[in-house]
């Protein structure tokens, strides 16, 4: 039991080691180029949950109307009407 894990405990060191060698190897520019893209696609997202506006519309009593722009909504299917569910009497 002590032999199996001595052996496991060398394995995961030697994955460790490994994992340590792929970083060093990467040159800083690569991993800021690396986290920017990551913080540029987070922008992105952000952005695109923020609401979005039609253009404001001013009424004649002076007020401003800011309209949010819906997105197209897919039509809810219908379930296909049967002839057997009337009810006869």
């Amino acid at each position: 039991m002590t032999i199996t894990a001595l052996a496991l405990l060398l394995t995961a060191s030697s994955g460790v080691q490994a994992q340590d060698r792929d970083e060093a190897d990467r040159s800083p520019g690569a991993l800021a180029a690396e986290g920017l893209a990551t913080v540029l696609q987070a922008l992105d997202l952000f952005i695109q949950s923020i609401p979005q506006y039609e253009p404001p519309e001013l009424t004649e009593e002076g007020d401003i109307i800011l309209r949010r722009k819906r997105e197209e909504a897919e039509p809810v299917p219908q379930p296909p009407s049967r002839s057997d569910d009337r009810i006869t009497i």
